[in-house]
């Protein structure tokens, strides 16, 4: 036993020299005793601190991690047969990526549901040409194998070119060209004297999304449409010399983008709820009445066949902007002379799909989850669209199975999705957002979408606001894959897009996750619009020789991806910032003024409860920064769990706010009032379209009522901004 004596020497309290004397009388100084605890202290933190999280961060991105091959070999499986949703090939690509996940040592397991899908019975398409040249032309509609095609072997399993949920019918009558199909199309066309109405329209793909060039086309009076892949935008039409695939990049005259027309999200016929073998479903003729399918029937058609029906085309010529490119023949607008005759019937079926989910379960917040979602079904061979993110996934599942053996474990749950039926509207993710939306909305960190995850160079991000700086962050950690001399957000805020979008467009899995539960969402990938997209040359082939030769973009995607993941699941506080949400509010809400500057419409209330935003943001930023200013040994220092849940909890929960439960209107499906799509373009994104909406439908009622809709619509915005102002201050009022 020791025995302590202290001897204090020299003036002024605090000061002196101590002494422990042992039993044998030895004398051991402080000096001493400070050096021996301060070392025995140091050993004892080297023994027992766990390894710092970013220290696995910087390893998930080490070339010891990355594997180029092992994503080119997992892409090349994927892709050897076509697989639409519901068939038993699609059913093989869930298996094998069961098993890839389960490779990994990850926590796997399918989640399948029954739905309503459309697969095309019979199609035709008949072009007749009056006198002189009376002249009759058949479309066999058939994509051609490419000479030395490895796929010729299956080429027989690609469905026929159709639109998915089409309407089987008959249409019949003169061809009107009407561009991209697009609303300001159909007013020049007004202006021009021609009318669409008992005729078929014939459209170029672009601009818009297709079920919407069906719509507008249904809604300006024709009885059918005929929309086809010109060879100015996808075909190389535009660029002297160019060739096709398998040459070159651009598409073969023979073709043909198919693709879905459905207009919502989810199996069209349980709207709301979701699809099980036994539940309640809506008719052919209830779907129809809700108003997103089609009421007409189409047909996509390659560029040779879009030729041959322009050709046929008299009238006025089209505007300059509607012309075609090199070598391409005048376009005119019609009607006719010449004639079409379409007709289409689809089967529609209730088949099984497949989700395909592994989990890796935080050790500190396990039900708090951070989602990495991808879907798998694809319109023919999908290298592109969407299996090179599939293999990105893969990818980022892999890595992380490695740290997991180097020991780290997430603090918050990492779940990865991979979807089925996105293609036909996004049914896979959001039968299943609908089947857990409770637990969705109350544990759901956010949910980080790659679709077409490489198509080309260059590096594009959509996000919910206060993620920017997260990705900002990730990719100044990701070299280039194509400039090994700077890193991805260098070459990023260089191009000729570097602003990070929005997600109010519905063109992928995010959707339901932002617009139905108001879940923060990312969505990523690289290059964009790709000249082969949903036809049967979107294969390994052309991946291999145009997209990314060396499947560095994949495995940039792929770091890019799971830095952000890491980010969410492993950071103490949540690496979210609302203030510069509030800022972009602020100049979303000003593009308004000149639009309203003409009426008694004021638009303080919104700018008020920005402002409120703004102030909560600021607040609870400040609060965060307190708090680690506190710590002087964060890594012994007792913490205040239940502070740091709490204000992680309503950074989390803020951007549920922005939801109204009536959702936008006549769009209830819509609960996002910030971000959502535009009524004119699927795809297209708009930031507060509930006042935009109304602002449109005003200008053509110009009515005091649809005024003071406007007026109404900027009030529910205000008052959503205001709720999330509340859910970050954490009081009640």
């Amino acid at each position: 036993m020791l025995k302590k004596t202290t001897t204090t020497t020299g003036t002024g309290t605090g000061t002196g020299t101590g002494t422990i004397t042992g039993s044998g009388g030895a004398i051991i100084s402080s000096t001493t005793t400070l050096l021996l605890t301060s070392t025995f202290l140091s050993i004892l933190l080297l023994i027992t601190l766990p390894t710092p999280k970013s220290t696995y961060h910087s390893l998930y991105t080490s070339l010891s991690f990355s594997d180029n091959t092992t994503i080119s070999q997992n892409l090349f499986t994927l892709t050897r047969r076509p697989h639409v949703a519901g068939t038993q090939a699609n059913a093989d690509t869930a298996t094998y990526v069961l098993s890839t996940l389960s490779s990994y040592s990850l926590n796997s397991h399918f989640t399948s549901y029954q739905v309503s899908l459309t697969y095309p019975r019979s199609r035709t398409l008949t072009l007749t040409r009056p006198p002189p040249y009376d002249t009759s032309t058949t479309f066999d509609l058939r994509q051609e194998i490419y000479a030395d095609d490895p796929y010729a072997d299956v080429a027989d399993e690609v469905f026929p070119s159709f639109h998915a949920y089409a309407k089987s019918g008959t249409a019949v009558g003169h061809v009107v060209y009407v561009n991209y199909g697009r609303v300001e199309d159909y007013d020049t066309l007004k202006a021009m004297g021609v009318n669409v109405s008992g005729n078929i329209a014939l459209a170029r793909y672009g601009k818009i999304y297709r079920g919407d060039i069906v719509r507008l086309a249904y809604e300006a009076g024709a009885v059918g449409a005929v929309v086809f892949s010109d060879a100015k935008d996808f075909g190389g039409g535009g660029t002297e010399g160019a060739t096709c695939f398998p040459d070159d990049k651009w598409m073969p005259p023979s073709g043909v983008q198919v693709g879905s027309v459905y207009g919502a999200a989810g199996d069209p016929t349980t709207p709301g709820w979701t699809s099980t073998s036994d539940c309640e479903r809506l008719s052919v003729d209830e779907v129809e009445m809700l108003g997103d399918v089609p009421l007409i029937p189409s047909l996509p058609v390659s560029a040779a066949d879009g030729d041959a029906i322009i050709r046929s085309i008299g009238g006025q010529v089209a505007k300059d902007d509607w012309q075609g490119g090199m070598n391409a023949p005048v376009y005119r607008v019609g009607p006719g002379p010449g004639f079409l005759n379409l007709s289409y019937t689809g089967d529609q079926v209730v088949a099984t799909i497949h989700n395909v989910f592994a989990v890796i379960e935080g050790a500190e917040e396990p039900d708090r989850f951070v989602l990495l979602g991808n879907h798998r079904d694809a319109w023919t061979f999908g290298a592109v669209d969407p299996n090179s993110g599939t293999a990105a996934l893969l990818e980022v599942a892999r890595r992380l199975g490695k740290l997991m053996k180097r020991g780290w474990r997430p603090r918050r749950t990492i779940i990865f999705c991979n979807w089925d039926a996105e293609e036909y509207g996004l049914v896979g993710s959001t039968e299943w957002v609908e089947e857990n939306r409770e637990m969705l909305a109350s544990r759901v960190v956010a949910y980080l979408n790659v679709d077409s995850a490489v198509s080309a160079a260059g590096f594009h991000a959509s996000a919910t606001p206060q993620l920017d700086e997260l990705l900002k962050q990730a990719a100044q950690q990701v070299q280039d894959p194509d400039n090994s001399s700077q890193t991805v957000y260098d070459s990023w805020i260089s191009s000729d897009d570097p602003k990070i979008g929005r997600l109010g467009g519905g063109g992928s899995d995010y959707k339901p996750f932002l617009q139905h539960v108001g879940v923060p969402s990312v969505d990523m990938s690289y290059g964009g619009e790709y000249p082969v997209y949903h036809s049967m040359y979107d294969d390994f082939i052309w991946m291999k020789k145009f997209g990314d030769p060396m499947f560095h973009r994949h495995v940039a995607v792929a770091s890019i991806w799971g830095l952000v993941a890491l980010g969410l699941a492993d950071e103490e506080f949540l690496p979210f910032n609302y203030l510069s949400y509030a800022q972009e509010l602020l100049e979303s809400a000003k593009e308004f003024e000149d639009k309203v500057s003409s009426k008694v419409i004021s638009l303080v209330p919104l700018y008020k409860s920005i402002d409120k935003l703004e102030k909560a943001a600021i607040k609870i930023n400040k609060h965060i920064k307190e708090i680690k200013e506190r710590r002087v040994w964060p890594s012994l220092w007792k913490r205040n769990h239940l502070e740091v849940r709490e204000l992680n909890d309503r950074l989390m929960m803020a951007e549920r706010a922005f939801t109204d439960r009536d959702g936008l209107p006549g769009r209830s499906w819509y609960k996002h009032l910030i971000y959502g799509p535009s009524k004119k373009n699927g795809y297209g994104s708009k930031s507060f379209p509930g006042i935009d909406d109304a602002i449109e439908k005003a200008k053509i009622l110009n009515s005091v009522e649809s005024w003071h809709s406007v007026q109404h619509e900027i009030w529910r915005v205000a008052r959503v901004v205001t709720d999330a102002s509340l859910v970050l201050g954490g009081v009640l009022t």
